[in-house]
């Protein structure tokens, strides 16, 4: 299998975020406009700037790739360096651009020494010119370098946290995978042994003894039953969710689409039955709040008594509304509370929003014959 090529965000995004860094260009662009020069002068320096422009925004272009010196890093130092020297203080702002550039692109042990060179090359300046009004250009050069440092320090981190994660995932599949193996293994091997035992037995007493063969055969007919119906508990129990396994994943769920989410504190340890049935209430809530509620938090609780429990999910939503019509979801889940004598109610919540509650007893109800 090829591997999947990694997607990336198309430029214009991965630029957006850098063009507010161009407002020091101001004052080169004014001095521009207004000092008296000729002609071929003016068109050189306008040149020079849009070429140190298309360089600064190609290294912040490529801000997620591996760091190193590059040749559009190059082009910013050198054209930072002519213009700042020969045109003055209106110029030794670019030297922000290239602590930016030095943060954003060169291995880490280069990132504050050229820092430090960008800063002190930017004071040179001002200090040659004698304009004390920009003296706090300087200062920003360190400032802007910290910033765009600190950013790609958080993006390489998140990117290893979202590695980290889908590696837990992965093997998390795997484990399960092995798990229901592994049952499979102990449910079906000793049944299936018993079952060609008692076969190849039962295949030479066929004419010796045929009333002993029909005992036999009738043996292996009951061992395959039994193994049929250990192999569907075996399937149900691992295709059945849990209250617990569906607070995880509505946590999950509704963190990513920046719901807040509150849940129990403990969840408490339930029979099959109730505890399943708990799962596909915490798992429809959280299918309707992400559809139709437009809320930003959620609360779960859950308590128990002994005799039943109760689970309450309340959102700040819009909540119900006149045209609100029970979903062929809230009908299932209904009927799946109900077989368990449990109550089901939906509705608009104390303060607002919606709120879904289940209750259920932990102990079957006893059925009139």
């Amino acid at each position: 299998m090829q591997p999947v090529p990694e997607t990336r965000p198309p430029l214009w995004r991965r630029l957006a975020w850098s063009v507010p860094w161009l407002v020091f260009q101001v004052f080169p662009v004014l001095d521009l406009v207004t000092e008296e020069r000729p002609v071929l002068a003016r068109v050189l320096i306008a040149v020079a700037l849009v070429a140190f422009t298309a360089a600064y925004l190609s290294v912040l272009g490529r801000f997620a790739d591996p760091r190193g010196v590059r040749p559009d890093f190059l082009v910013v130092v050198v054209l930072a360096t002519v213009l700042s020297a020969g045109l003055g203080t209106s110029y030794a702002g670019l030297w922000i651009y290239v602590s930016a550039a030095a943060a954003a692109t060169l291995p880490q042990r280069l990132v504050w020494p050229v820092t430090g060179a960008a800063t002190l090359a930017s004071a040179v300046v001002i200090v040659s010119w004698q304009d004390w009004t920009t003296l706090f250009l300087p200062v920003l050069c360190p400032l802007t370098a910290a910033t765009l440092w600190g950013t790609r320090h958080l993006l390489t981190v998140n990117a290893e946290l979202r590695e980290a994660r889908e590696e837990l995932a992965r093997n998390a599949v795997a484990e399960e995978r092995l798990r229901f193996a592994r049952d499979l293994h102990d449910l079906l091997g000793h049944s299936l042994s018993l079952i060609a035992l008692k076969s190849e037995l039962a295949g030479r007493l066929a004419e010796a003894d045929p009333a002993r063969a029909r005992t036999e055969m009738a043996d292996v007919e009951a061992a395959a039953r039994r193994s049929l119906a250990e192999v569907r508990d075996a399937v149900s129990g691992y295709r059945q969710i849990s209250c617990a396994q569906a607070l995880a994943e509505a946590r999950a769920a509704l963190s990513g689409a920046g719901i807040s989410f509150r849940g129990p504190d403990r969840v408490p340890v339930l029979p099959g039955p109730a505890d399943a049935v708990l799962g596909w209430v915490v798992r429809e809530a959280t299918t309707n709040v992400l559809r139709h509620s437009r809320a930003r938090a959620v609360v779960v609780t859950l308590t128990e008594d002994g005799v039943s429990a109760a689970l309450t999910v309340t959102d700040d939503g819009r909540g119900p509304d006149d045209s609100t019509a029970p979903g062929s979801g809230l009908t299932g889940l209904s009927e799946r509370v109900g077989a368990l004598e449990g109550t089901l109610t939906g509705g608009a919540g104390p303060r607002g929003g919606w709120q879904l509650a289940a209750t259920v007893p932990l102990v079957a109800a006893a059925v009139t014959a």
